[in-house]
């Protein structure tokens, strides 16, 4: 007897699957997500398919696997080789997010003209022509003849073309736009996203080679799909900027061949995408000269300290309730500080709207940009400049403490190597240093009134 086509209902949000409609998820809590999908049954593997396992399913010893043999593909850029944890890794499925326009095409065509030197790239598009493709080549200055562009949605087309062509990298771009036949639902759907992700990953997997793949975002910045497609695959990076600026950032966030939370800077420019050497001066070029409000901070993005400008406007309230924004900052990071500034320091800002912006684009999740972000805010309510040359870093405690921050040596270095002579920090990281820059004195504190009154 056939097996029958059942309906399902499948979050948008979040991947999670129901036999009934809700209004709100059950998962993740989201209203109005619940898409239904006409889930037909799984057909056969077609003939001729090779196995996703090199072995044939056989297990071996972990002694006896030869990891020596493994080389990693550099792309001719150094910042997207750091991000990737030192270059592409065989057999590896790298997926790339951004909002539509930062540059994630242009990155993926960009390298195709160093790595087709050696290598033979087959290029996947579901949303450009041939011709599109090409002039976008022409102006990226890309002319390899080991480059081949395939114009195709079907992901069955698509793996056939694999096995024939036998690429050494192969690119998707978008998953978006790719459907499986055997999937009754529309292209970009919850179900599609993932299947065809998971037909790609098995395929790539069984011939070692590697995949790059582009995805969308949705409206809160996540790769829109399932959370199970970054589950999928072995490396997940994310676009970050504003289009309307030069300056772009590519973030890891996952990693199973190298380091997470590493970050790539680049300049968009007419003739594509530049790596931008000294991205600490990027980020404080322009910064105003006795102005109050404004802190640099240095944070570290994986292995790499970077120095920022934390900027803090504090003003009268014409509201009942004061308001609080943030950009490249979390919003309940500073609803905190400004409790502990209020209970433990003294710094009263209840009827006061309070403001915080990280320019250039970058976000700092780390608690070590509690210090800076306080003493930008305190600069503010007080009207008074800190002076030029100060760089701060350090995680504020809700008793009002000061607390150890990681990596201090590399931060101080940074700090050093740019110019700066005072760099705050706390106290309890005096006692583990081991790099002393002439000409920076180091002050440790306990409390933001200290660091404030070490400003004077």
């Amino acid at each position: 007897m056939a097996a029958k086509n059942k309906t399902v209902f499948v979050c948008s949000s979040c991947g999670c699957e129901s036999p009934k409609w809700y209004g709100r998820c059950p998962s993740c809590g989201e209203w109005n997500t619940m898409e239904e999908e006409l889930r037909a049954p799984a057909k056969p593997v077609p003939a001729g398919v090779p196995a996703a396992s090199p072995n044939g399913g056989r297990a071996r010893r972990i002694a006896d696997i030869d990891p020596q043999g493994e080389e990693r593909y550099k792309t001719g850029m150094a910042e997207l080789d750091r991000v990737l944890g030192g270059g592409i890794v065989r057999g590896g499925l790298m997926l790339i997010g951004g909002d539509p326009g930062i540059g994630k095409s242009t990155l993926l065509l960009q390298i195709c003209e160093h790595l087709g030197k050696k290598l033979k790239i087959l290029y996947v598009s579901g949303e450009e022509s041939e011709r599109q493709i090409k002039l976008r080549a022409a102006r990226l200055g890309v002319q390899s003849d080991n480059l081949y562009v395939l114009c195709e949605t079907d992901v069955a087309t698509v793996i056939a073309s694999l096995y024939a062509e036998k690429p050494d990298i192969l690119i998707i771009d978008s998953i978006q736009t790719m459907n499986l036949a055997e999937v009754a639902s529309s292209p970009g759907s919850v179900t599609q996203v993932r299947e065809c992700t998971a037909a790609i990953m098995r395929a790539t997997k069984a011939i070692d080679t590697p995949t790059f793949i582009v995805g969308h975002v949705n409206k809160d910045g996540a790769i829109a799909g399932p959370k199970v497609m970054e589950h999928i695959v072995d490396c997940v990076l994310y676009f970050e900027g504003d289009r309307h600026t030069s300056y772009r950032m590519l973030r890891c966030v996952k990693n199973r061949y190298g380091s997470t939370n590493e970050i790539g800077v680049f300049e968009m420019r007419d003739r594509g995408l530049y790596e931008v050497e000294n991205p600490s001066m990027m980020l404080l070029s322009g910064r105003p000269v006795n102005v109050s409000g404004t802190c640099v901070a240095c944070a570290m993005e994986g292995s790499r300290p970077l120095l920022a400008e934390v900027q803090g406007l504090v003003s009268p309230t014409g509201f009942g309730n004061p308001r609080r924004m943030t950009t490249g900052f979390d919003y309940n990071r500073l609803s905190l500080l400004l409790a502990v500034l209020e209970k433990r320091e003294g710094y009263f800002f209840a009827n006061l709207d309070a403001y915080v912006n990280v320019v250039g684009g970058l976000r700092l999740d780390e608690p070590a940009s509690d210090l800076p972000v306080a003493l930008a805010l305190v600069s503010s309510l007080k009207d008074t400049p800190v002076p030029e040359g100060v760089v701060a870093f350090g995680e504020i405690g809700l008793a009002g403490e000061i607390r150890s921050v990681s990596q201090a040596d590399a931060r101080i270095s940074e700090a050093a190597r740019l110019g700066f002579t005072r760099i705050i920090l706390p106290k309890p990281n005096l006692k583990n240093l081991s790099v002393h820059p002439d000409g920076a004195e180091i002050i440790g504190v306990r409390t933001v009134r200290e660091a404030y009154e070490a400003l004077k």
